[in-house]
């Protein structure tokens, strides 16, 4: 891009902005002004804690993979294995 093409491009940045052109948000867009304004991860449940754990390399690496070929974080793998451990030694 050229200077001359540059200039054109932002031309309408140089302009004084008309507070009379604006209008208030519809509720549609105070939703969606409401949700970007949240910070973070959304909350599941109670919440996410955050732990440190120690895993032998082999098993983490083969657990990765079954993650990525199942579409999931280590996150949701770990914490569905623990579901099922949890609801076979319940039954």
């Amino acid at each position: 891009m050229n200077a001359a093409e540059l200039a054109e491009s932002t031309e309408e940045f140089e302009k004084e902005f008309a507070f009379r052109k604006t209008r208030p948000l519809s509720a549609k867009d105070k939703r969606l002004h409401a949700r970007a304004k949240r910070r973070g991860r959304p909350r599941i449940g109670e919440g996410a804690e955050k732990f440190r754990v120690s895993i032998e390399r082999g098993l983490l690496l083969k657990s990765d993979a079954y993650a990525r070929k199942h579409g999931m974080s280590r996150s949701e793998l770990i914490a569905k294995g623990l579901k099922a451990i949890m609801a076979a030694r319940s039954a």
